[in-house]
């Protein structure tokens, strides 16, 4: 196989209309003042002279090689922010040289992963010392990650004749999780844990047993037995013990991402919403939930306690998108090998009717104790939730995330 050269086409300078018009000005004062003569031919060529001069030299103003850095200010939210959230950004420029440069155009990029973009602009007027600073604010943002563009900064000389660019790379990125809304009871849980544990126990504080499973920070109302000496000689700080709990049903969330089942993009972020919201509950209250996540990517996440699995669960909800190519049912059947019988299992998803029903039925089959989330259904509302309460499966239609810790507290529905 022989090898390909690119060819490379002649170099040939190329001049803007501008240039030339300014060209074709400086020759004419120079013929003026070679075939005419005089004081004022010598005065316009000496003008002509010092302007062509002075705009030859903006080629060099240093924007160019303009360096800068920029900040970030998230409040007290970090490096991830809640959707729903503004950021606000400061740019610091720094324009090497000492050519006046009478002001700067800049213009700054922020990529959604989608590859939505949103574009902010200013125009500042750098100081004595070639410095500029300009802040802004992004409107509300959606969730997912997002990462900054090129900087652009452009300049123009007095007469607005000859526009000079430069760019700079700032990279940075930022995670955007979805918008959650806290959730002071989940009824339903409760009975179900009540009635498969055989105690009185509820899932503010699941029943302990007296192994040791670790240590973690004091919580004010600790009691002195519960104490961890050692770790609290050796850290300088109180910590207390932790202890295993009982062994309780697995919980497990299934989130529908077929693309087919949700009407519009807003609906599918209220599947997420009401899915990060489940697992902070969770998590607050130190609750085993396991996620099945099925789309372009498999994820599958086994209930367990700690922070760990809530991170990996918030790092999914960020990137997740509606791009399953098949239905719930598909998805159970792949996963049903997974999920262990007894196991308290909440389908989110739009999906109502026929298909739903015998998703649910089949979960009944293989043991389950199924539970339907039905994110942003409106028609015929209470026919569907009246006619699954009555086969015994509990139900809850959401049409706003605002609603969900009512819901699930007992107040609704």
């Amino acid at each position: 196989m022989k090898p390909s050269f690119a060819h490379r086409p002649p170099f040939r300078l190329r001049f803007s209309r501008k240039f030339w018009a300014v060209a074709t000005a400086f020759a004419g004062s120079l013929g003026f003042l070679l075939f005419q003569g005089g004081k004022l031919a010598l005065m316009l060529f000496a003008m002509m002279t010092i302007l062509s001069v002075y705009l030859l030299l903006g080629q060099w103003s240093g924007i160019k090689r303009t360096q800068g850095v920029r900040t970030l200010s998230s409040g007290d939210y970090g490096s991830l922010l809640p959707a729903g959230s503004s950021l606000g950004v400061t740019i610091q420029l720094q324009i090497p040289g000492i050519w006046p440069i009478p002001y700067l155009f800049i213009k700054d990029c922020l990529v959604h992963k989608s590859g939505r973009e949103l574009t902010f602009e200013a125009t500042v007027v750098p100081d004595w010392r070639r410095r500029a600073e300009w802040e802004y604010r992004t409107p509300a943002m959606r969730r997912g990650r997002y990462t900054f563009g090129q900087t652009e900064c452009v300049t123009e000389d007095v007469f607005g004749l000859f526009e000079h660019k430069g760019g700079l790379e700032l990279p940075q990125s930022i995670a955007v999780l979805p918008q959650t809304v806290p959730i002071r009871e989940w009824q339903q849980y409760n009975q179900m844990m009540k009635g498969t544990s055989h105690h009185s126990s509820t899932t503010r504080a699941v029943r302990e047993t007296t192994q040791i499973n670790g240590v973690r920070e004091y919580i004010y109302g600790d009691r002195l037995s519960r104490i961890h000496w050692n770790a609290t000689a050796k850290t300088g700080t109180w910590k207390s013990k932790e202890f295993e709990r009982e062994s309780l049903p697995k919980s497990y969330l299934i989130l529908d991402r077929a693309g087919q089942a949700y009407g519009d993009p807003d609906q599918f972020e209220l599947a997420v919403s009401v899915a990060a919201s489940l697992f902070q509950y969770g998590s607050e209250r130190g609750l085993a939930l396991g996620l099945v996540s099925m789309g372009a990517d498999d994820v599958h996440l086994e209930p367990k306690t700690g922070q760990a699995l809530y991170q990996a669960a918030q790092q999914h909800f960020i990137d997740v998108e509606a791009d399953g190519v098949h239905d719930i049912r598909h998805v159970l059947k792949t996963k049903v090998h997974q999920l262990v019988p007894g196991s308290f299992v909440t389908l989110i998803s739009p999906m109502s009717g026929e298909p739903m029903l015998q998703v649910l039925a089949w979960l009944k089959q293989q043991q389950m104790n199924p539970c339907h989330l039905w994110i942003g259904g409106a028609r015929g509302q209470e026919v569907w939730v009246k006619d699954l309460h009555a086969r015994g499966v509990p139900c809850y239609a959401v049409r706003q995330l605002s609603e969900l810790p009512g819901l699930l507290g007992g107040r609704k529905g």
